[in-house]
């Protein structure tokens, strides 16, 4: 029997829950014995010209090494935007030295021998800036009037797609309009961003640092740094958590490793919190406009959106993302025609980059509103809706208006599994019979049907990865991955794959990552790619190490190759027919090493799509949400591990809803944050959750040979937008037609106030 497809417990879960694993600010490594400490001076000006920075006194505090500004990064290129699209001109400054952009930006850097002694150090570092106009959000920044960039003359980044034409929705018997804002919001991982460094003899500088894979953020670095990637050096220790923004490099790590080289010692930082919440890359951020229009029986002839694109000061991942929100607008949807255009702006505010789902939790959140208005504008069910508009079941790829091309789907039919299990009407029967009877606690139904691009990326941009997978005379066996986990499970899968084919027990075998010198190519862990590409490379290597093994043991056995089988007993190889005749890999391996080294090649992404239900009772006195109730259908094609998929399912769910009601970074009209500790930054816990309800549902891909499609961000995708549509639901007969996300209290109860005065 297969061990695949059975809830096998973590492998990796003794060591997290015992004596804990070593993340980069526990490293004990003796070539970091007497690291000086890093402190980051940032700036807390949003916008101005720095007049002057002193650090005379700075450098008479206790403890304190060195203390680098601008001027002793001259050698240094300025990091460019990294996009052919935007403006040259568009560049960051290592250290910021004639104008900051954001509050945060880096202006200087205090090491110190001891980390305590760097914040009193740090405040010493006195900072002359003469203030800007700061440009906050999106419809500032589109107005021009206050320049990031003077020499670029706009603060638009960059430009895709066109207006829709003006006939449009010529012929449509309904058309409706909302505009919505799906917030900026922070990762808040558990662990914060850290790194350390040091140079060798060889002039080799090794690098520690958490993120999302080590090849991407090695080639990053020795790029900004100006360095030969075989100079670099990077390993990534245990990472608690990044949720896409620990994607690649960031600026901080590089630094980190240039300050090494000017003290000559080695040098280590690790961020506070509240650092975190203005320094990491935040994530969302799109003003949307959607406009949907069709016939009265609930048939959508035309959908159009238009995205702004809040980028932040600086070009990062979020410049890209609306390509993704673009391609997969129209969702699982067979709209006749189907629009999108969108722009990038630069404003004075933290970058953005990718967060858990990266450009498609917003396209469906934007068409699952849509749909959910134009339902309530003809007076039809919501359910009735999309079921009428659904792309009908495909076995074969469904190419879409907006160019993507979908594996396998049954949206249909995830939907009815999701209303059957909440038991749709009956909740529809209980809604109504609180809204006659008055209740104070009213009942909301939101839903919402998604699908979405995955293992779209990866090395070099191409949906593929490699694995080494060896057998040692030991019996145990080595895989070694160019994916990053960080909370996924990986050691566990890869195990359960090798040993699927190989026999060898799951304590056996040994996973590694995440160090370039062992690992030089990797694709990294990001789009929830991994099992489709990485899982798929493991499986292929365990595959052609067992044809490698056949060869050699085909002498040994005097058998011919073709009649040597996989004996998962005797891990090794026996002769088809013959008991008793066979050899373990581990007397093959003694003899010679048993070593395969394999590049999978995805043939194309997959696209995962589901259903989801939630259930909330909304307090129309004060406006507060309640989630009684998440009913989800995740399709995710064929399942390894089904423990380690329900788990990001219920880490997604947790954040989707997260989102829908609580999270959002917010600034103030100069560009402070005002969301910039935990105190201020809600973010959700078990306690504001039910028990989930999960539903199955398998529809294998033909683009690897496991049948999996991703799963790592379906549950974010599906509850935001079902969740808000649930909070909007329990008020709608109050006249409420549309609530911006976060859906909190004061903005319910407000909604509800301006409906009942005859706006909203």
């Amino acid at each position: 029997m297969s061990i695949l497809g059975t809830r096998v417990v973590r492998t990796e879960d003794p060591l997290f829950l015992t004596r804990g694993a070593v993340y980069t600010d526990d490293l004990t490594d003796e070539r970091l014995t007497g690291a000086l400490h890093v402190t980051f001076v940032r700036s807390q000006v949003a916008h101005g010209r720095i007049l002057s920075v002193d650090t005379s006194a700075a450098l008479e505090a206790p403890g304190v090494v060195a203390v680098v500004t601008a001027t002793d990064l001259t050698d240094l290129a300025p990091i460019p935007a990294g996009f052919p699209f935007v403006d040259k001109a568009v560049i960051r400054p290592w250290l910021a030295s004639d104008v900051v952009r954001f509050v945060g930006e880096l202006i200087a850097v205090v090491l110190t021998e001891d980390r305590y002694q760097g914040e009193d150090a740090a405040e010493m570092v006195v900072v002359d800036i003469d203030p800007l106009p700061a440009v906050v959000g999106t419809q500032a920044a589109a107005r021009d009037e206050v320049l990031l960039f003077p020499d670029v003359g706009t603060n638009v980044y960059a430009a895709f797609g066109e207006p829709a034409p003006e006939d449009f929705f010529a012929g449509c018997e309904v058309v409706v309009s909302q505009r919505i804002v799906n917030q900026r919001v922070a990762p808040v991982p558990l662990e914060t961003r850290a790194a350390a460094a040091v140079w060798g003899e060889d002039g080799r500088v090794t690098i520690w640092c958490s993120n999302q894979g080590a090849q991407a953020a090695k080639m990053e670095i020795a790029s900004w740094l100006g360095l030969d990637p075989s100079l670099v050096h990077l390993i990534t220790p245990a990472v608690g958590g990044g949720f896409g923004a620990k994607i690649g490099a960031d600026p901080e790590f590089a630094l980190i490793a240039q300050v090494a080289k000017i003290v000559g010692r080695p040098v280590r930082w690790s961020e506070s919190r509240s650092e975190n919440l203005v320094g990491m890359l935040h994530g969302r951020a799109q003003d949307q406009v959607v406009t949907i229009g069709g016939r009265r029986d609930g048939t959508v002839e035309a959908y159009s959106l238009v995205v702004d694109q809040d980028a932040g000061a600086y070009p990062r991942l979020g410049v890209v993302l609306p390509t993704l929100t673009m391609l997969m607008a129209g969702g699982v949807y067979a709209f006749a025609k189907v629009h999108a255009q969108a722009r990038v702006l630069g404003t004075n505010t933290t970058s953005i980059g990718a967060y858990r789902g990266a450009g498609r939790p917003e396209a469906t959140a934007a068409v699952e509103r849509a749909v959910d208005l134009f339902a309530a504008e003809l007076g039809m069910d919501p359910a009735d809706v999309r079921r009428k508009n659904v792309i009908p079941a495909f076995d074969s790829p469904h190419t879409t208006s907006m160019g993507a091309t979908y594996d396998t789907g049954n949206y249909a039919a995830a939907l009815d599994k999701a209303l059957e299990a909440a038991g749709y009407a009956d909740l529809r029967a209980e809604q109504a019979r609180r809204r006659e009877a008055g209740d104070v606690r009213q009942l909301g139904i939101g839903l919402s049907v998604y699908v979405e691009i995955t293992g779209a990326g990866g090395e070099a941009g191409a949906a593929s990865e490699n694995a080494t997978v060896e057998v040692h005379p030991d019996g145990t066996a080595t895989v070694l991955t160019g994916t990053s986990p960080h909370g996924q499970g990986h050691a566990t899968a890869w195990a359960m794959i090798a040993s699927d084919q190989l026999g060898i027990p799951l304590e056996k075998i040994t996973v590694l990552h995440g160090d370039t010198d062992l690992i030089p190519r990797g694709g990294g862990t990001m789009g929830s790619r991994s099992l489709q590409q990485g899982g798929a490379a493991v499986h292929q290597a365990a595959g052609e190490l067992v044809e490698l093994a056949k060869k050699r043991a085909a002498e040994k056995l005097e058998a011919n190759p073709e009649d040597l089988v996989v004996d998962q007993g005797l891990a090794g190889l026996a002769v088809r027919g013959t008991p008793g005749v066979g050899i373990t890999f581990a007397e093959l391996a003694a003899d010679e090493q048993l070593l395969v080294q394999t590049t999978f090649s995805a043939n194309g992404p997959t696209f995962p799509f589901g259903a989801h239900v939630v259930v909330v009772e909304v307090d129309v006195e004060s406006g507060k949400t309640e989630v009684v109730r998440l009913i989800a259908v995740d399709d995710a094609g064929t399942i390894l591990n089904p423990l380690l998929a329900d788990g990001q399912r219920h880490g997604g769910f947790a954040q989707g809803v997260a989102q829908a009601l609580l999270e959002e970074v917010l600034y103030d009209s100069d560009g402070n944050p005002t969301t910039s500790t935990l105190a201020d930054y809600p973010f959700i816990s078990a306690t504001e959750l039910p028990s989930f309800e999960l539903v199955e549902m398998a529809t294998p891909t033909p683009m690897n040979p496991l049948g999996a499609k991703g799963i790592g961000e379906a549950g974010t995708i599906g509850s935001t937008p079902a969740t808000q549509n649930a909070v909007i639901d329990a008020v709608a007969h109050l006249g409420v037609r549309h609530i911006d996300m976060p859906t909190t209290p004061m903005r319910v109860f407000r909604a509800i106030q301006q409906a009942q005065q005859g706006g909203n």
